[in-house]
Parts: structure tokens; C-alpha cells; sequence
């Protein structure tokens, strides 16, 4: 038995939040929304970019995750940095990881989002 690979990440947002998750994850960061199987839950939605999912449901008892986060990789950090500090999302640096250049934001809700690029060597 071995783990193969991870399928996606949920994060939590409050009731109601769809919209503004949308408008991050889709408008901002550029991802697809996908349905969901009409099985489950009528809330909440679902984002893929290749072969990331981020799966965002709806929380009765929402928290903003402030430690526990998803690390995106993404091909224009630069360019999403700009895109996001231009929407008003505060963007933090953190301390270096070799090999990455990254950065700290957060969703709509609070929630830690991590943004990386492969370094050039």
C-alpha cells in the first residue's frame, strides 16, 4: 500500500460565501469551477487548474484556517502577486524555502493560502 497522490483540499467557508469564493479562487487565481456530483451537498463549490482541486464547503461553524493551508504552485507568482495586491488581498513574505520563491494570502474568509514558483536556477 502507498499514497499515490493527493486528489484535492478542502477548505471551509461561512454560509453564503460561494460568491466571494468565486470571485477569489476563479476570478483571481484563475481557476475552474467544476460541478459538483449531484449527490452531495447543494453548497459549497469546486475549483480545479490541472491536476489541483480545492473544494470549498460551507461550514456551520466556520473558522478561518490560519496555520493548517493548501501551497499552490503556480507558473507567474509575480504576475498573481500584482493581480492580487490590486484587488486589495495583502500578500505577506515569508522565510525562504530553497528552490521556491512564495508567498502568504488569504481567501475572502481568512484562510491561509500559500502561492510558490519553482525557482530558476
Amino acid at each position: 500500500m502507498a499514497i499515490i497522490g493527493l486528489d484535492h483540499v478542502q477548505l471551509a467557508i461561512p454560509q453564503g460565501g460561494e460568491p466571494q469564493a468565486r470571485a477569489f479562487y476563479s476570478g483571481l487565481l484563475g481557476m475552474a469551477e467544476v460541478p459538483k456530483p449531484a449527490n452531495l451537498s447543494a453548497s459549497g463549490c469546486w475549483f480545479t487548474s490541472g491536476a489541483v482541486q480545492v473544494h470549498i464547503g460551507v461550514d456551520p461553524d466556520f473558522r478561518p484556517a490560519k496555520k493548517a493551508h493548501p501551497a499552490l504552485l503556480v507558473d507567474d507568482l509575480a504576475g498573481l502577486r500584482a493581480r492580487l495586491t490590486a484587488a486589495g488581498c495583502v500578500t505577506r513574505d515569508d522565510k525562504p524555502v530553497a528552490g521556491y520563491l512564495r508567498f502568504f494570502t488569504e481567501d475572502p474568509f481568512g484562510n491561509r493560502i500559500e502561492l510558490m514558483q519553482w525557482a530558476e536556477a
